[in-house]
């Protein structure tokens, strides 16, 4: 089986990889193919020097052959013969991030990479590009699955299932690692635990933890210290999350505490942005002086990583440090893997993922792209009816929705007015002019006329 990865010079690429190295599961629809596609050759030279030195190191008699790797700056030469195809690209790079972040702060709103003002700005660059990557793909690879983790990534995907419909697959990692960590409170083993989970990709919440047929979030939210004892507790707080009932995705932070996030990122010495492109570029930098210490090096700058994600909201929340067991990294590559297998392999799972909505929530219409646990197989992601959705979380869905759809259609016809749409209706924009002062600023070099300069 061949895998395409598109962005094959991105920084966790190591991370799908070491998914696929160690994939446990039968030769049937086992990847056997890497390719990693990129406009940037440095990047994927400094890369392929980690996977080598990755797979030597994973290596073992009781193991099968690593996938073989290959690098191309060729899209269509990259698509050709792929069975899946990973998107996950960054238009404008790290720069690019760095300058959406760092403008929409100076307006006092909030600036993060795919939340408000700053997720808008985001996708307006990236849309375009997706869209035309949709459009190679179905030219020369038309029975290929794509997995897009490219964010915003229910936009993204949202525009990408336009040209190629239900064979596009959202996937993030948030949402698995909620679950994960809300089944370890409870002393449950997380992979046998059910899970009810609602919402859009950074804005979903999950509702119900079934272990043996019985439901023991109730549990959970009443106990303050065992709910306090992961990421998503101390984030929010005991008190707020006996209010709301159901536990939030990371990202709600950001909206349920704007005033506070705000202050905190404003007060920062870096945006995340201006962090990641610092210490990446470092990275890079030493990967190509040193290839035979690529590996050691991306390892070193992974966890510095894993350690300051999100930095800025536990900062405002007193201060607390990442669980050992949060800083693996990935989470993402562990659900790209489970997609893959389910699909090649016909092993029917379920899997939170970002899919078209059919009719599994009710309120939203059919087409929109849903983060909900979906029935997976070799059919591909079936999403599962989630019963009625509380009034507060659906309206600020259908709200969201309603501003990644303007996006969609300005970054794909161009149209001004729809980006002010886009950027207005936000909930976390507070002001009309405000969100003209960040389009002025940043629609034409978000727009369709130069987003396709650079993409890793």
């Amino acid at each position: 089986m061949r895998l395409t990865l598109l962005g094959g010079g991105g920084f966790r690429v190591p991370l799908v990889h070491r998914a696929l190295v160690t994939d446990d599961g039968d030769a049937t629809g086992r990847c056997t193919e890497l390719v990693l596609y990129d406009t940037d050759r440095a990047r994927l030279d400094a890369i392929s020097s980690v996977l080598a030195e990755q797979a030597a190191t994973l290596a073992g008699d009781d193991r099968p052959a690593p996938p073989a790797v290959r690098a191309t700056t060729d899209l269509d030469d990259a698509l050709r013969g792929a069975d899946f195809v990973f998107s996950a690209i960054r238009v404008g790079g790290l720069e690019g991030r760095a300058r959406d972040e760092r403008a929409v702060l100076g307006e006092g709103i909030l600036g993060q990479e795919t939340v408000g003002a700053g997720g808008v700005l985001y996708g307006l660059r990236t849309v375009p590009e997706a869209v035309r990557i949709a459009e190679r793909v179905a030219a020369v690879a038309p029975d290929a699955w794509v997995i897009n983790f490219t964010n915003p990534a229910g936009m993204v995907t949202e525009a990408m299932q336009r040209v190629l419909g239900d064979r596009v697959i959202g996937i993030c990692d948030s949402p698995v690692g909620l679950c994960r960590r809300a089944a370890r409170a409870l002393g449950a083993d997380p992979d046998r635990v059910g899970y009810d989970y609602v919402g859009l990709n950074h804005l979903g919440w999950l509702r119900r933890v079934t272990v043996d047929g019985r439901d023991r979030l109730p549990e959970l939210l009443a106990d303050a210290t065992a709910l306090e004892s992961f990421e998503e507790g101390r984030l929010f707080g005991a008190d707020w999350l006996r209010t709301l009932g159901a536990l939030p995705n990371e990202y709600l932070h950001y909206y349920y505490f704007n005033r506070e996030a705000v202050a905190a990122l404003r007060q920062a010495p870096a945006t995340r942005g201006e962090f990641l492109r610092e210490q990446q570029a470092a990275f890079y930098e030493d990967a190509a002086a040193r290839p035979e210490h690529a590996f050691a090096a991306w390892e070193r700058t992974r966890q510095e990583r894993e350690a300051t994600y999100m930095a800025e909201s536990r900062e405002s929340t007193g201060g607390w440090e990442r669980a050992a067991s949060d800083l693996e990294g990935g989470g993402y590559d562990r659900v790209a893997l489970a997609l893959m297998r389910a699909i090649a392999r016909n092993e029917r799972t379920t899997l939170i993922l970002n899919v078209r909505n059919r009719t599994a929530v009710p309120g939203l219409d059919a087409d929109a792209v849903v983060e909900v646990p979906c029935l997976v197989d070799a059919t591909g992601a079936t999403p599962l009816a989630t019963g009625p959705v509380a009034p507060d979380q659906l309206g600020l869905m259908l709200s969201v929705k309603a501003v990644e759809r303007a996006a969609i259609e300005a970054a794909t016809s161009g149209s001004r007015s729809a980006a002010l749409r886009a950027l207005a209706l936000h909930p976390l924009v507070d002001s009309v002019n405000t969100a003209e002062r960040v389009l002025a600023d940043g629609f034409p070099s978000s727009g369709t006329a130069g987003s396709r300069d650079r993409h890793h």
